[in-house]
């Protein structure tokens, strides 16, 4: 079935069946005028509410234009497409002229979701959106149902994570077209697969961004953030800004349609409104998209517990970072920066994950020398992404090593099998099912007046750590602005064919397929309060949680130094990663083992 989608917004370029309507928000600007290539500029009216529009007939898809704002040409803030970049011109789209493929797609329910993350520029040798869609048949044969694209909103340069993206609602061109994006979607969704975004609305990144420059009112200085002045989402003039941002989250899930997105660092988000931007962000895409499976979720370092919920505005779920920073631990027995706060117990810390949420519920931290956290006991398993691996956690890394070079293959396939068996929504890292062994590493294409200032701030980020407190050893931490270093982050998908990969993908295939047919089937309707663990010795971890019609899931993780012999677990063995000996309805897992049961029920 063909359709197209179309969202239509207050503000950018909207083609009309005569012409197209522009509009820029600039409420202090004193003269804005308009200025399409091939015609002469328009000077622009103002409205009550800071808007300066005009209309101009004539004008189709694929036109270039900017706006000249009291003397300062900036692209539209608003574009949909930058096909020279975030400095030069935008260019008019028709979202009707893509031919949508997908009519009788609506998603998958939240429960299904087993994610894949990826980023778009080193996933392949081409790193385009194109170029993505030969892997998906591959992506759905492992028994993954959802991609999530790292920010793909267009940043400076050729390169880079996305997350110092400046004009939110124009994929960045180096990957496609709006198109291209669009022809991925639609072909994932031929395979059953959803895509989810990466989007970010904590602030802007530091080139390529002139709001600063002609529309100040876009920050609230009275919030502070690592990024200068904060979103204004709740000073004066807030409202246009809240439409902002809540009409890209609406854009993308329209317009795209995109399955869900997941939002960037929201702790950084400040509102002191009596409605929440997140609230009201949550409840008006749930509006604008029933019928649909859509998912919103986020990340969230303050571990607020109160944004996670069914209820209208409520979000889908919150990655789990509390869940990686404790097996993180087990695996490497780093300790250092945040892992501080899982270093006196890890495996302690990832059972609470595992049986309630967050492993810091309100206590004090001390990495941050502060509370952190809301108890989360209450909600169900499946308000959290679990992952042993993402572009963080890999990236933030001064070598950007992934777990295959830093921890022994039979405890990663323990924690894999914990991350992937267990009741929350699991999340794996490209690569990571072929155990990659090429770093991903922090890398971005900064005008020349940014380049050093990076380089250097980088190599200072890490002389806290031992291993780099030596200026020497900090000189070999590569240089994020250096082409090499993002070519040496690319993925090198042969390897998928290597013993070791197969053995890999088997692995995962195996232990995805498992979860597909007797776990996801018992998560529709998980109840909060389903979990509950205990340390029957120092190094051995079980985990229980009651799920749909009566059955109980049990996991059992032994660590080094296990010796425990423990009542066998009700219910039939699932699976087993390492040796666990039964004998007189007992069992006694051998270290780096993982064993999940699950009972008959009622």
């Amino acid at each position: 079935m063909t359709r197209t989608h179309v969202h239509h917004m207050p503000f950018g370029a909207q083609v009309e069946p005569d012409g197209v309507a522009f509009r820029l928000w600039a409420p202090s600007a004193r003269e804005v005028s308009l200025h399409v290539e091939g015609l002469r500029a328009h000077p622009m009216a103002r409205d009550e509410n800071g808007y300066w529009h005009d209309h101009v007939p004539g004008v189709t898809a694929g036109a270039r234009y900017r706006f000249e704002v009291d003397g300062l040409t900036v692209p539209d803030p608003a574009s949909r497409f930058q096909p020279d970049g975030v400095h030069g011109p935008s260019a008019v789209v028709d979202p009707a002229g893509h031919p949508w493929q997908d009519g009788a797609w609506r998603g998958r329910p939240w429960h299904e979701a087993v994610v894949y993350e990826l980023h778009v520029g080193t996933y392949t040798a081409d790193g385009t959106f194109r170029a993505l869609i030969a892997h998906l048949p591959e992506l759905a044969a492992l028994g993954v149902t959802a991609i999530e694209l790292m920010p793909v909103a267009d940043f400076p340069g050729a390169r880079g994570w996305g997350y110092d993206g400046v004009l939110p609602f124009a994929p960045h061109s180096r990957y496609g077209s709006p198109d291209d994006i669009k022809a991925l979607i639609d072909a994932a969704h031929g395979h059953r697969l959803m895509v989810f975004l990466d989007v970010v609305y904590n602030h802007f990144g530091p080139e390529g961004n002139y709001l600063h420059a002609y529309a100040p009112e876009f920050f609230n200085p009275a919030h502070h953030t690592p990024w200068g002045a904060a979103i204004n989402f709740d000073g004066p003039h807030n409202a246009a800004v809240r439409e902002f941002f809540i009409h890209n989250a609406l854009y993308w899930l329209t317009e795209y349609h995109f399955d869900g997105l997941r939002l960037d660092a929201v702790h950084a988000v400040r509102d002191d409104s009596a409605v929440h931007v997140l609230d009201e962000l949550a409840q008006r895409a749930r509006a604008q998209c029933a019928g649909r499976h859509v998912h919103l979720v986020l990340e969230n370092d303050a571990n607020q517990a109160r944004f996670l919920g069914a209820a209208p505005g409520g979000y889908d779920a919150q990655w789990s970072d509390d869940w990686h920073h404790g097996a993180h631990v087990l695996l490497t027995g780093e300790m250092h920066g945040y892992y501080a706060d899982y270093a006196d117990w890890p495996l302690a810390h990832l059972g609470r994950c595992l049986a309630q949420g967050f492993a810091w519920q309100g206590e004090q931290s001390p990495f941050r020398n502060a509370p952190r956290g809301e108890p989360s006991a209450h909600l169900p398993p499946t308000r959290f992404v679990a992952f042993l691996q993402n572009h963080d956690q890999i990236g933030n890394r001064a070598l950007g090593e992934r777990l295959t070079t830093l921890a022994e293959p039979r405890a990663l396939r323990a924690l894999a099998t914990m991350l992937v068996l267990a009741p929350h929504i699991p999340m794996l890292f490209m690569g990571e099912e072929w155990g990659a062994r090429e770093p991903f590493l922090f890398f971005c294409d900064l005008g020349p007046q940014l380049r050093d200032a990076v380089r250097d701030g980088r190599r200072r980020e890490f002389a806290a750590f031992p291993a780099f407190a030596d200026p020497a050893a900090r000189a070999r931490i590569p240089d994020p602005t250096a082409a090499s270093t993002f070519a040496a982050s690319r993925l090198d998908h042969g390897a998928r064919a290597a013993p070791e990969g197969r053995d890999w993908l088997a692995f995962y295939a195996g232990l995805l397929a498992l979860r597909a047919r007797v776990i996801t089937p018992l998560l529709a309707s998980a109840d909060g309060g389903a979990g509950d663990f205990e340390l029957p010795e120092p190094a051995v971890l079980r985990v229980r949680w009651k799920l749909a019609h009566g059955r109980v899931l049990t996991a059992l993780l032994a660590t080094p130094g296990s010796t425990a012999v423990l009542p066998r677990p009700p219910g039939t063995l699932l699976r087993c990663t390492g040796a666990l000996c039964e004998q007189a309805g007992t069992v006694q897992p051998e270290p780096w083992s993982a064993a999940f049961w699950l009972t008959d029920g009622t």
